[in-house]
C-alpha cells in the first residue's frame, strides 16, 4: 500500500476550495445557517486517530522489541508496571492504514469546502449580517478539517514497518 500522495491531498482540498466558495457564493441566501458546532466530529475523529497512532505505535515498538530479544536470546525486559501485550494483528494494522488514508482524503475535502465557505463568509463580514458567525463556523471546520488530515496522516506513518521508511 501506498502512502498518501500530500500533493494530491492539497490538489482536491484547492479544487473542492474553488467548488465550496462557487456553491457558497451562488446559494448563501438559500443555505441554512453554519453552526460552530458543525465541524466538531472531525474534531472526534482526529483525537480518537492521534490517539490510535500513539497506541499502535507504542505497541508495535513492543513488538519490534520482543522480536529483537528473541532473536538475540535475550528475555524480554518489561518495566514495572508495564505487562505484556498480545502481539498486534496484521490485519489491525491494515485496516488503520485504510481508514487512515480514507480520513486523510476526507478531511482534505471539508478543509476544501469549509475553506470555499470562509472565503466568501471573511469577505461578506461587513455586508451581511450572518456572515460574521458563518465565518466563525467556517473557519473552525477548517481547523478541524487539517487536524483530521494530520492525525490520519500520523496515522498512516505508525502503521508503516520500518522497511517502509
Amino acid at each position: 500500500m501506498r502512502p498518501v500522495p500530500r500533493r494530491d491531498l492539497a490538489v482536491l482540498a484547492l479544487g473542492l476550495g474553488v467548488a465550496g466558495w462557487l456553491l457558497v457564493r451562488t446559494l448563501y441566501g438559500s443555505l441554512p445557517v453554519f453552526h460552530w458546532w458543525q465541524p466538531l466530529p472531525l474534531l472526534l475523529l482526529a483525537a480518537a486517530e492521534a490517539l490510535g497512532a500513539r497506541s499502535l505505535r507504542a505497541r508495535l515498538g513492543a513488538d519490534r522489541e520482543r522480536r529483537r530479544a528473541a532473536r538475540s536470546g535475550e528475555a524480554a525486559v518489561l518495566v514495572p508496571g508495564q505487562r505484556a501485550d498480545e502481539p498486534v494483528e496484521p490485519m489491525l494494522v491494515a485496516r488503520l492504514a485504510v481508514l487512515a488514508q480514507a480520513s486523510a482524503w476526507a478531511g482534505a475535502g471539508f478543509a476544501g469546502l469549509w475553506g470555499g465557505a470562509l472565503v466568501f463568509t471573511a469577505t461578506q463580514v461587513g455586508r451581511l449580517a450572518a456572515a460574521p458567525g458563518d465565518a466563525v463556523a467556517a473557519a473552525l471546520g477548517v481547523a478541524c478539517s487539517l487536524a483530521l488530515v494530520a492525525a490520519a496522516l500520523l496515522l498512516e506513518s505508525a502503521c508503516r514497518t520500518p522497511e517502509d521508511g
